[in-house]
């Protein structure tokens, strides 16, 4: 009779400690002195320590195997435990804490290495971190129905989705953007960039605007600075980052927004469910689909550019641009560039597209980390017409390596495809979207998005919130479909 509440009871603690390891993890990327780095490591190996006995605690499958779920919520819960019991039970703690305190120290290796330019410096420390992450996925696919080992890993960060399915969208995908991108380029349309310099206080006071126009509660959460931006946290301690470039307003103005819209759906998660395993996004492809449509098919439309035109020549005065409609378009404006968290719509993708290959050939062994990074340059190449000029423009643009995260890069294109699902859905519901944008007023967008998504936080299957959301299954033609007709009246197509 009470082994639900008893293991619910257990569950909360566990989501608790789980949040205490987040902050340290916050903390690290903004606030930890240099100098703590090999502390905080073993601190964040003996969290793991205790979080992984707790996972794997033999009283889980007892309480597993009599709790009655008392609805459908309840019954939701179980099944995300006892998958999480599985995953944690293949793993041995000895590997849990390992992972834990090798990510930890190369995270702030990777940042050196990046500062550096020096891909030697970090290479020794991916080598290790590739040897454990291909340990766990052999291990989760011995214990689990994974097909394969990049599968084992990828079910952590998008459940019940295989890399063979995420191939087949991209093989989809592919074709339109690269013949999009190629229309635009040969279009003749001159866009020009942004300049100017934009001062530092400036643009964090427009950030935390941006922030406060999408609905971010800063009573529950807080704007800080880091070298790669994210959010992190659920309930009622949320919080983002972003980072400030000078000379570019448009890197912390729309990092914000991205952020923001992850923030944003931790925030708005029903709160019955804090503490427990609905109490957070269901998953990262979920997650990005709310970054993603805050960032761009609401942050970058034209009625909301007009709007940050008027925010930003309050803040800095005349910056050479005349018109809302040529601020839009420089906004927008689509160019080949190193940079994934800096590419426009139409290359996006196709950043994701090459790191999923390289990551899938790592975690196989097709590729060795020693040929890494001819490997990433050849394939820029490749896919984008430019040569590679400096490492930190390269491979070691991106943290989500350094940290382990092997199997997550997918999930920020599959976030574009439900964004373009969702975008469609609320011009559908909300016919007058674009004159509230046009006044800075995302109320109706970001409403919409809480009551349809948002406040469900886990209580269903990623593809299944989306068809909720929108009434239909989820598939790329609203993403393609938005982006030619959106870049086709920019670029005059």
């Amino acid at each position: 009779m009470t082994a639900f509440p008893d293991l619910i009871a257990f569950q909360r603690d566990t989501e608790a400690l789980a949040q205490v390891m987040g902050r340290l993890g916050w903390d690290q990327e903004t606030m930890m002195p240099r100098g703590a780095a090999e502390q905080r490591a073993d601190e964040m190996a003996a969290l793991e320590g205790v979080l992984h006995a707790r996972r794997t605690d033999p009283r889980l499958a007892d309480w597993l195997d009599r709790a009655d779920a008392p609805d459908a919520e309840g019954a939701r819960m179980l099944a995300l435990i006892r998958r999480a019991h599985a995953r944690a039970t293949c793993i041995p703690a000895r590997l849990a804490a390992e992972i834990a305190r090798l990510t930890s120290l190369s995270q702030g290796i990777w940042a050196e290495a990046r500062a550096r330019d020096e891909v030697d410096h970090f290479l020794p420390t991916l080598r290790q971190v590739v040897m454990l992450k291909r340990e766990a996925a052999q291990a989760l696919c011995e214990g689990t129905e994974a097909a394969t080992a990049y599968d084992a890993l990828l079910e952590e960060y998008e459940p019940e989705t295989t890399a063979e399915e995420i191939a087949a969208i991209f093989d989809r995908m592919r074709p339109r953007l690269v013949a999009l991108r190629d229309r635009i380029l040969g279009s003749g349309r001159i866009v020009a960039p942004l300049k100017g310099e934009f001062p530092q206080d400036g643009q964090l006071r427009l950030a935390r605007k941006m922030a406060e126009a999408f609905g971010y509660d800063f009573t529950r959460g807080r704007l800080d600075l880091a070298v790669h931006p994210f959010s992190s946290g659920s309930g009622a301690d949320v919080r983002i980052t972003t980072r400030v470039v000078e000379a570019d307003p448009f890197n912390c103005l729309y990092s914000t927004i991205h952020e923001t819209g992850h923030a944003c759906y931790e925030q708005n998660i029903a709160p019955a469910f804090a503490l427990t395993v609905l109490g957070q996004g269901v998953s990262m492809g979920v997650h990005e689909s709310q970054s993603r449509i805050y960032e761009n098919q609401l942050g970058r439309s034209a009625p909301f550019t007009g709007w940050i035109f008027r925010q930003m020549q309050a803040e800095f005065g005349s910056f050479g641009i005349e018109t809302p409609e040529e601020f839009h378009a420089t906004v927008n404006r689509v160019q080949p560039g190193f940079i994934r968290t800096e590419a426009d719509e139409v290359h996006y993708n196709l950043h994701i597209m090459m790191r999923f290959d390289l990551e899938r050939d790592l975690v196989s062994g097709a590729l060795d980390v020693a040929d890494l990074e001819e490997a990433w340059n050849d394939r820029f190449l490749a896919d984008f017409g430019v040569a590679v000029d400096r490492p930190a423009h390269g491979l070691l643009q991106d943290v989500h390596w350094s940290v382990g995260l092997f199997g997550y890069f997918p999930t920020y294109s599959l976030g574009n495809v439900y964004a373009g699902c969702l975008m469609a859905a609320l011009r559908r519901d909300v016919p007058d979207l674009d004159a509230r944008l046009a006044r800075g007023d995302t109320a109706a967008a970001t409403g919409w998005l809480r009551e349809r998504l948002q406040q469900h936080g886990g209580l269903y299957a990623p593809r299944e919130v989306i068809a909720r959301a929108t009434g239909a299954a989820p598939d790329e033609g609203p993403l393609l479909d938005y982006l030619d007709a959106k870049f086709g009246a920019i670029y005059g197509l």
